[in-house]
């Protein structure tokens, strides 16, 4: 199967997998490397003992994102219309349930944002990030050392979640419950990343600007949530731009010295914590948000624009701006 496959009747699984399939496209890491690793999670399973094999997530062994995970429903169950969150709760699962209630056909309800299945796993996608920071030109011993501390402590914070809680509610409403993440932040980001490599700019100012041309952010910028320059002015220049849109979750703070180091002038993301911003302020970052909702709302469109190609419609909730470009 590929995201230009023209689908008929659609079921749970062939969404799941068409998203899947256009992450992996969108995907800043080489194809070679992205094999490699289902490859090891395939030769893992088949060297287990028979006894633990129940309790290997064998989604793995095709799916390369741990951080995405089908948590409640039948795979082969009809899918032609979907209700899309960035941010799922149980109050989203009783919204489906209460639509469906008056009449309106809502035949799964996808999440953003890990949960069930992706929740407790999903720091190890930040490994992503490593490549990113590669790619800027950080040694790739370096920036895997720095990750490899930062994902154990996201790793460490996740562990007393309650990872379940919405897949519950979804399971006592009968009500398919998926969610999309990375997948998702790669499209973002490959869609920045090529947006301003095709047109360059010399002016921080001109960051926003030209993400300004761009719907997602146009409607959140209405909404009193648009892009902003956190460190640095509108008026310097911002030498040469990276895009850190996907990862899981924010890297080390470290990493900021070392982009200097590497010519980076200017690192655009969804958000920032504050200790990073004092970093990036430290060693003369120029530092942009995009905006949290409009990034994730951006990557997501981008997907739900393959659903609609294949007959399966996107009710946006939860923060998602669906705009379609099909």
């Amino acid at each position: 199967m590929n995201a230009e496959s023209i689908w008929i009747n659609m079921k749970l699984i062939d969404v799941y997998r068409l998203a899947v399939e256009t992450g992996i496209k969108n995907d800043p890491r080489p194809a070679e490397d992205i094999n490699r690793q289902l490859e090891d999670a395939r030769k893992a399973f088949e060297k287990m003992d028979d006894d633990k094999k129940q309790y290997y997530d064998q989604e793995r062994l095709w799916n390369p994102y741990a951080d995405t995970r089908l948590s409640y429903g039948d795979p082969d169950a009809d899918v032609t219309r979907v209700m899309w969150g960035i941010d799922v709760g149980t109050g989203e699962v009783l919204l489906a349930d209460r639509l469906r209630e008056k009449g309106q056909k809502i035949d799964a309800l996808i999440a953003h944002h890990p949960l069930g299945l992706a929740r407790t796993p999903f720091p190890e996608v930040m490994s992503l990030q490593n490549d990113l920071y590669f790619d800027a030109g950080v040694p790739i011993n370096v920036t895997e050392a720095l990750m490899r501390s930062r994902m154990d402590e996201v790793s460490r914070a996740v562990l007393p979640a309650n990872y379940n809680q919405s897949t519950d509610a979804a399971r006592l409403l009968d009500i398919p419950l998926l969610n999309i993440h990375t997948p998702a932040d790669n499209c973002v980001e490959k869609f920045l990343t090529d947006e301003f490599e095709e047109r360059p700019v010399k002016y921080v100012g001109d960051i926003i600007d030209r993400l300004m041309t761009i719907p997602e952010f146009q409607q959140a910028a209405k909404h009193n949530s648009p892009p902003k320059i956190v460190v640095g002015s509108k008026t310097g220049r911002c030498g040469e731009v990276i895009f850190k849109m996907n990862g899981g979750t924010s890297g080390p703070k470290e990493i900021y010295q070392h982009l200097a180091a590497a010519g980076i002038g200017t690192v655009v993301g969804m958000h920032f914590p504050e200790s990073h911003i004092e970093e990036a302020r430290k060693h003369h970052i120029n530092m942009v948000i995009s905006g949290h909702m409009s990034s994730d709302s951006l990557g997501i469109n981008i997907i739900a624009d393959e659903w609609q190609k294949a007959g399966v419609e996107v009710v946006p909730c939860s923060g998602l701006i669906r705009v379609s470009r099909v």
